[in-house]
């Protein structure tokens, strides 16, 4: 059975292969790389922002929502990987959806009903995200298994984790109960908002990338690059668990 980089790399094969390509992903997602640990990091200014204000403030909420969701390289490097192969806009809209519900529902619930997990094994699940999907492109479990998990699924799942992700940081900045739903909300639609600028900025490299010869001879680098900042989130993070513990 072969999976969308087996189908694609026949079409590159007869291509002279350019070495500096793949040092150029490489460098382009350094800053990813080295981010990765600090993906759900708010400044100190936001921090201190949220926990001094009390009352309905729903530009600030989606400010803060947006931001961190455009900053969240953990959230992006996920959504990198999942539109990866896809390009039909209306498949995109069907994961990308998957995804947003499966945040928005746990982050809501998450912090209403003071839902708290570990934030490093929380992160280190996110980081397992990326890992899952880097290995998902590379039709690892096609090979491994000889059966391709329903991706559909995995991008629900996945995406309950990173709304974790999100209510673990909020509940730790102590929010005033006094206009908590309407905050939350408003901090959801900053998220969305976030996810939206994230993928449209995606789907612009990607759609110019998949223009050149380039793209299947280093889809695969690409994704074990990814594959490579996932194994780094988690690696900080469970060091970080058992530091603290």
């Amino acid at each position: 059975m072969q999976g969308p980089f087996d189908r694609g790399r026949s079409r590159s094969r007869h291509a002279r292969r350019r070495p500096a390509l793949p040092l150029l992903i490489a460098l382009l997602t350094l800053p990813l790389l080295t981010g990765a640990a600090f993906a759900h990091a708010v400044a100190a200014g936001d921090k201190g922002y949220i926990q001094e204000i009390s009352g309905i403030n729903v530009l600030p909420f989606i400010y803060l929502g947006a931001k961190h969701m455009v900053t969240g390289y953990d959230h992006i490097l996920f959504l990198f990987g999942v539109i990866f192969f896809l390009y039909r806009m209306k498949h995109i809209g069907i994961y990308v959806s998957l995804f947003a519900l499966g945040h928005s529902t746990t982050m809501l619930l998450g912090v209403y009903f003071n839902v708290g997990i570990n934030s490093y094994i929380i992160d280190a699940i996110i980081g397992l995200s990326v890992v899952y999907k880097a290995l998902d492109n590379m039709g690892a479990f096609q090979r491994w298994l000889g059966f391709q998990p329903n991706t559909k699924v995995a991008t629900l799942v996945f995406g309950f984790f990173h709304g974790f992700g999100l209510s673990t940081k909020i509940i730790e900045y102590n929010i005033s109960p006094d206009g908590l739903v309407p905050n939350l909300l408003a901090f959801n639609v900053g998220v969305e908002i976030g996810q939206l600028m994230a993928l449209g900025a995606i789907l612009i490299v990607m759609g110019y990338w998949r223009r050149t010869r380039s793209f299947w001879r280093n889809a695969y680098t690409a994704n074990v690059i990814m594959m490579t900042a996932g194994f780094l989130l988690i690696g900080y993070q469970l060091t970080g668990l058992f530091v603290a513990g």
